[in-house]
């Protein structure tokens, strides 16, 4: 929808920036009530979710709903009985588990009413501080006077409205990525260890990468850095005009020796121009449903037929990328979904069909934190295949 928007207002110039944030703001509220109260109008669908959405006094809402208006600062629940009291007549009962009627899909970990609360605000905007970049991000930030909050040494927080393309340089300052796919590779930091340069195996000291679904590349970019440049990174996907926005992107980062080509890993037994790797990535194609919060249109449209495509396919790519993983590799699988035939049966399948060992299993919650939700299994083939 963003993409629509901005060619909407391209082409219609008689709306100046104070509306073109109000019509921005009102479509995606439109969005973010999900599957609930589908048949109402869709003046009324609008009114009741500014209404949720929004903790601030509103023009939209004091014109439309002014004893509202005076309400707007207390929590989702009061609003709930608020909005269901008026409505009763009309028959309306807003339900927040209705925004997202598939709890029964829901992986372990999740809770479905938080989680179907999540999607009545925008989650923030994150940045990853490139390594050494540090005191000079943090610095150029206060001197533009934009607000921020540090999560991490090298994570911040930002209102998802601000602009710092004049402040800071994309990739090779910061990195523009969500705070728990910030956290996906962590089991990298903390029990592999730096690669030596006299290790028999591995003359130069790198690891060999694959990143096997590498769309925009924020995976590939965060691999390099933990690993401190010492890998040996080699990136495919489906879409040319990705890999060729990834090698720009990998020019801005720094990262000059690296391998790309073109591959769809769903095609079963496909003959890949690759070798075999130490690190795996995939990072696989999914819902997205972890992410629908940014862009709650999905959620709209979604159907649940859905989930069994995505499952297949998942399927099929670990199939083919597995067939390239070193004895004594490590594995990473990793989606931005919520749903347990995209995660934790796509675990057990790696387990049954290719007899890895599990290592670490991570569902990161990013509704409780304005975020993203993703999830992370890391597996180690064993050196005769098999898990001991």
């Amino acid at each position: 929808m963003s993409a629509y928007l901005k060619h909407f207002f391209s082409a219609e110039k008689k709306y100046g920036s104070k509306d073109r944030k109000q019509i921005t703001s009102l479509c995606y509220n439109y969005y973010r009530l999900g599957k609930t109260l589908q048949d109402i109008s869709v003046e009324d669908r609008i009114i009741l979710s500014t209404f949720l959405c929004e903790n601030t006094s509103n023009e939209f809402i004091k014109f439309h709903k002014p004893a509202w208006n005076e309400k707007i600062t207390v929590s989702t629940q009061e609003k709930l009985l608020i909005i269901n009291l008026d409505y009763r007549q009309g028959g309306y009962q807003l339900l927040i588990k209705d925004i997202f009627p598939w709890g029964d899909e829901l992986g372990d970990g999740v809770e479905h009413e938080p989680f179907a609360e999540s999607f009545l605000h925008q989650p923030d905007l994150f940045l990853r501080i490139r390594p050494g970049k540090e005191v000079s991000v943090k610095n150029k930030l206060n001197e533009a006077g934009i607000v921020f909050k540090i999560l991490d040494e090298d994570c911040i927080a930002l209102s998802n409205a601000t602009k710092l393309d004049a402040v800071l340089e994309s990739d090779k300052e910061v990195v523009v990525q969500d705070y728990n796919s910030q956290q996906v590779l962590n089991f990298l930091r903390h029990h592999v260890q730096q690669p030596s340069p006299k290790e028999e195996q591995n003359p130069l000291g790198r690891l060999s990468c694959w990143d096997c679904c590498a769309a925009s590349g924020g995976k590939s970019i965060l691999v390099y850095d933990i690993l401190e440049g010492r890998v040996e990174l080699t990136v495919s996907d489906i879409r040319e005009p990705m890999l060729a926005n990834l090698k720009k992107r990998f020019s801005s980062a720094g990262i000059k020796n690296h391998h790309s080509f073109i591959a769809d890993l769903s095609i079963p037994g496909s003959e890949l121009p690759t070798k075999n790797y130490q690190l795996i990535i995939s990072d696989a194609p999914c819902t997205g449903s972890g992410t629908w919060s940014r862009t709650p249109e999905r959620l709209f449209y979604f159907e649940p037929g859905m989930i069994n495509a995505f499952a297949e396919r998942q399927k099929k790519i670990v199939s083919n990328a597995l067939a390239h993983l070193q004895p004594g590799g490590l594995f990473f699988y990793i989606t931005c979904s919520v749903f347990k035939k995209e995660n934790e049966e796509i675990v057990r399948f790696i387990k049954e069909q290719f007899h890895l060992q599990l290592l670490q299993v991570e569902l990161l919650r990013g509704y409780d934190k304005r975020a993203d939700n993703m999830f992370t299994a890391v597996f180690i083939k064993q050196d005769d295949g098999r898990s001991q």
